[in-house]
């Protein structure tokens, strides 16, 4: 078996947000029996809730603090990016849970792999209540 020379330590960095993760149910606001997040997700409001927390900290990034502050802003887009990911997966139950094959070039990528993604962006949830 092969293994992967990650260009950009992305095995250290994906290490690092599980220790970060992991961290969070340590901290006050998880010692409750649910944590916030699941009364959102559970009250249908949880996309809105983890994307608009994605470009909070994201337009944030930089802007506050120290160089430290910055990377914990980082974390907390990826964070709240895998919560997303759960959240897509439950109202997904028959999709893969794994990514169509990755190009590694954008122009590898042929017309029908453009217009499945033009599709399928069209039929992701905004998040709204209707």
């Amino acid at each position: 078996m092969s293994r992967v020379n990650y260009k950009f330590y992305e095995d250290k960095l994906i290490r690092e947000l599980q220790e970060y993760v992991d961290n969070t149910y340590d901290q006050h606001y998880a010692t409750d029996k649910y944590q916030a997040t699941d009364v959102i997700i559970d009250s249908g409001h949880g996309t809105g809730f983890c994307l608009g927390n994605v470009i909070k900290y994201a337009k944030r990034y930089g802007n506050k603090g120290s160089p430290c502050d910055a990377r914990k802003d980082l974390m907390k887009i990826l964070h709240y990016t895998l919560i997303q990911m759960y959240i897509h997966d439950e109202a997904n139950p028959d999709e893969p849970k794994t990514a169509a094959p990755f190009h590694h070039a954008i122009d590898q990528a042929t017309p029908e792999d453009w217009n499945r993604a033009f599709a399928k962006q069209k039929d992701m949830p905004t998040g709204r209540s209707a």
